[in-house]
């Protein structure tokens, strides 16, 4: 099971109020530092980019054009050094529902490899040396020196 933080709301979903709950120019500064890191082809501009959302980044990691950190909560991710994270990948650290929303930590270990476009949902932790295949969508933790892949995920070590 991920480990996340669930907060019941009355009325319309949490969505339909959501700057009630999280303050709407911290969220409109992180959206902007995470689009143009996005688009940015340095990896340590891109790097300082993102870490004034929050967001912990170890050594050498590379994060791959168009990955889409999430940026409501990205000081709630943290990757490891030497990562290589893939084309178009997402990392979600919340989920809002009809009656509920969700947060938790995303925490991706040294040198692991994210394919492209697979999606990591809130609340996994993703061992060293793991590798996600492309399109994997991450709903549980990934132990280290494992392979990821598929959806629903499978893992093989």
């Amino acid at each position: 099971m991920r480990r996340t933080e669930r907060y019941k709301v009355k009325g319309p979903n949490p969505l339909w109020h959501v700057y009630q709950i999280l303050p709407f120019g911290r969220t409109a500064i992180n959206t902007v530092l995470i689009e143009i890191g996005r688009f940015c082809p340095s990896m340590p501009f891109k790097r300082k980019l993102y870490g004034l959302t929050g967001m912990k980044i170890g050594d050498e990691t590379s994060i791959a054009y168009k990955v889409t950190p999430d940026i409501m909560y990205p000081h709630k991710i943290t990757i490891g050094r030497n990562c290589v994270i893939g084309f178009n990948a997402t990392i979600l650290c919340h989920e809002y529902l009809v009656d509920e929303y969700r947060l938790g930590e995303v925490v991706i270990g040294n040198e692991v490899l994210i394919g492209a476009q697979a999606l990591i949902l809130p609340g996994v932790t993703i061992g060293d040396r793991a590798v996600v295949g492309a399109n994997t969508v991450v709903t549980k933790d990934v132990p280290p020196n494992t392979f990821a892949y598929g959806n629903p995920m499978q893992i093989r070590e």
